[in-house]
Order: C-alpha cells, then structure tokens, then sequence
C-alpha cells in the first residue's frame, strides 16, 4: 500500500482509483504517449482491419458455396473449437512464455493461413474442405493468440494506465468493424472475394513488423512462472474466489454464446431477412462499429469497471438487441446497429478492464485465457445452435436469441453481485 493510501502492484507501480468522475481527453489518451503501446495498436488496429474484411468475405464464400446458414454455423463453430477446449489452458503457457514473441509466432500462422485461402479462391479451387480446415488452424492459433495479446497491454503501459489501455485498445477494434466491412465490399465488388484473404494475410505481416519494432527494455513483463502441477487450477481457484473476475466471466458464458454470435447471425440476417446481400451486411457491421467508436470514445473519458456496471452494461446491450431484432426496415436495423455496437462495447471494455485490474500480475495470463474462453470459446456451441435456428426460423429469430443471453447474464451478474463475497483488487494468488 501507497503512502497515500492507493493500493500499489508488486513492482511498486502505484494502481489508479476508479475515476469518480469524467477524465480529460488530454488525460485519457495519454496512454498514446507510451511508444511502445502507440507500436503495438498501429499492427493491431489494421491487422483488426484485416481480420473484419476476411470476416465478411468468409461468410459470403461459405453462403455462395453451401447456401446453408447450418454449414456456415458450423464453420464458425469449428473456427472456435479449439479456444473452447485448449485456450484455458493456453493461458498457463501464455504465463511461462515471452508473450511478444507468442504473438509474433500466431500472427505468422494466421497470415499465411490466410494467404492459402486467398490464393484458393482466386485460382477457383476453394473447397469446402479447404474452408472447414483453415477454420481449425485458427482456432488452435487463437488459443493463444488472445491470451497473449491481452496479457501484453499491462506489460506495455503498467496498471496506471489499463483501463484507458482497455477502452482505447477496445475502440481501435470496433474501428476495425466499422472500417473492415466497407474495405471488403469494395474489394469484393472490384477484385473478388479472394483479395479479402490477401489482404488480411498483408496486415498479420504489418503486425510482425510493429512487434519487431517494440522496445523490449521498456516492457514491463510479470515474472515468468516455472511449470507446476497445479497452474490450471490455480488460476481457476483465483476467478472462483474474486467475485470481481468471476462475475464478468459467467456473464460473459451466456452473452458470448447466445448474443455474440455476429459473425453468424448478421450475414443471414441481411441477406435472407432484410433481402439486401453484401451491401446490407456491410451497412448494418459498419453501424455497429461506428456505434462501438462513439460508445468508446465516452468510456474513455468516463472509465468504468466492476460487476455492478457490467450489470447495467448487460441490461442495455438485451434493450438495443430487441430493438434490432424487431427492425422492420434497412434503415431501422442499420440504426439499431448502431445502439447494438455502443451497448456490445460498453459490456465487452468493462467486463475486460475489470477482470486484469482484479487478476494478480502472475495470474493475469490465465484469467484473461478463461476470459477468452467464456467470450470466444462459447462460439462453438453458439454458432450451431444460431445457425440452426436461423435455418429453421429465420434471421430475425436468430437475433432474437441474443436478447435471452443478455438476460440471462443480467440475472446471473446480479445473483453473483448479491451472494459472492467482495474480494479485494488485485489480490495476491495463492500459487502457481
């Protein structure tokens, strides 16, 4: 503990308060000030970019190759296998390991993975085969690829500076949303399908670079953890024990699996309910980062964690869901995107922020891997089950869905709220 009575981490570094009040933008985007965070954010933010154009572009291939909303669940499904099964324990790896080097590794594989698929589909040779196989190599890449990259953030700028880290790292990817969709219907519509992967390929290579280029003497990287038996279970024993990170990740289990099922639930939305095809999807994606950005840039100014919040947050994203979900219109459901993408990043920064300023330096790997499960490993059964019903009852039911998940995690952060204990911030781990 600080002289002044704010709490410090274990490298002395004193941890900031929650802001009572509003920050000024000189201060709240003072975390661009680090260089090596400014770097790290330039690779991600058009790798993000990237990815969201190869988003598009995977949906609208696998829709034109299968015409099955099921087939392209279970794409999705397979993309996302591998972080449900391994990425928990990708996060004891991630602990052990330099983590800027786990990234530059990860985005070399999905960059040619990529490529691969790319090259496919401009020769006219892509199958389904193929598209089913890229999926798995993703998945295994992102069990540690996410851990990873979020691990890194407080290695970059220390935990003064997390939460504005968060939020501004959080706006930069919905930047990625806004900007992805509109590059990858103008590419689709010049070029083809298949520059989309090109592209994407391009920006995972920009990343290696913008790694490469960090200044490892100015990381501030945690301690590395020797192997143990009991790893896993310790970090499992820690999320169990602070209400602060177990909160946000069983409320984040029901949202990531019924509700953030975009990639899914979107393209078939705008294309078999609204009858609009690429430019309705991309439309209604770029709304939804757009609302995200603007969404982003308050929470910079108004930084907010903790699992009373992301309550709240929860509460907004099941209203502006059903206000999608009943869109009539193009123009209604492009508006009510937008509502959709401020409330999604509203409950993503804050359940994100939350869980690394409660997790231990040593642990923080591990958390944010099972962070990453719950969000991104639930797409698995998420991504069928969506597919399936939007086979079955249509886009807008698909949508619909996503309204129950936000109240079923609303109900649990509250159960959670109301009966877990109050564990101090940032806790020291009982091992590992």
């Amino acid at each position: 503990m600080s002289t002044n009575g704010l709490p410090c981490s274990p490298r002395g570094e004193q941890i900031a308060a929650p802001s009572p009040g509003p920050q000024s933008i000189r201060s709240a985007l003072a975390v661009f000030a680090v260089p090596n965070y400014r770097r790290f954010v330039s690779g991600q933010s058009i790798s993000l970019i990237g990815s969201w154009a190869e988003t598009v572009a995977l949906a609208l291939l696998v829709l034109q190759l299968t015409h099955s909303a099921t087939v392209l669940g279970l794409v999705m499904g397979t993309r996302y296998l591998p972080v449900l099964l391994g990425t928990a324990y990708a996060g004891v790896i991630v602990d052990r390991h330099d983590k800027r080097r786990m990234l530059m590794l990860s985005s070399s594989v999905l960059g040619v993975t990529s490529l691969a698929i790319g090259a496919s589909v401009l020769a006219h040779t892509v199958a389904l085969w193929q598209i089913f196989v890229s999926a798995a190599i993703f998945g295994a890449t992102t069990c540690l690829d996410n851990p990873a990259r979020m691990a890194l953030i407080p290695e970059l700028v220390g935990r003064a500076m997390l939460r504005q880290a968060v939020t501004t790292n959080s706006i930069l990817a919905n930047v990625g949303r806004a900007v992805g969709p509109a590059i990858a219907a103008a590419l689709i519509h010049t070029f083809g399908l298949g520059w989309c992967f090109v592209f994407n390929a391009f920006s995972f290579a920009l990343v290696v670079v913008a790694l490469l280029a960090l200044n490892t003497d100015a990381l501030r990287p945690s301690a590395a953890v020797a192997r143990a038996g009991r790893q896993l279970s310790d970090g499992l024993a820690v999320a169990r024990g602070n209400r602060e990170i177990l909160g946000p990740l069983v409320m984040m289990v029901f949202v990531g699996t019924l509700t953030y099922e975009f990639e899914t639930s979107l393209p078939i939305f705008a294309e078999q309910t609204l009858r609009g095809g690429i430019d309705a999807y991309s439309w209604l994606t770029t709304s939804f980062g757009v609302g995200s950005i603007a969404a982003g840039l308050v929470l910079i100014r108004w930084p907010q964690t903790g699992l009373a919040q992301m309550i709240y947050a929860a509460g907004g994203f099941g209203v502006a869901m059903a206000l999608l979900t009943a869109s009539p219109t193009l123009a209604a459901a492009i508006a009510a995107a937008g509502l959709v993408g401020a409330a999604s990043i509203g409950f993503l920064t804050t359940g994100n922020a939350t869980i690394q300023l409660a997790a231990p330096p040593n642990m923080r790997g591990r958390v944010t891997a099972l962070w990453t499960t719950a969000f991104v490993g639930s797409t698995p059964v998420g991504a069928v089950l969506i597919g399936m019903v939007a086979h079955s009852y249509g886009g807008r039911a698909a949508l619909g869905i996503g309204i129950a998940g936000c109240c079923a995690a609303t109900c649990a952060g509250l159960l959670i709220h109301r009966t877990w204990p109050e564990s101090p911030q940032g806790q020291p781990a009982s091992g590992g």
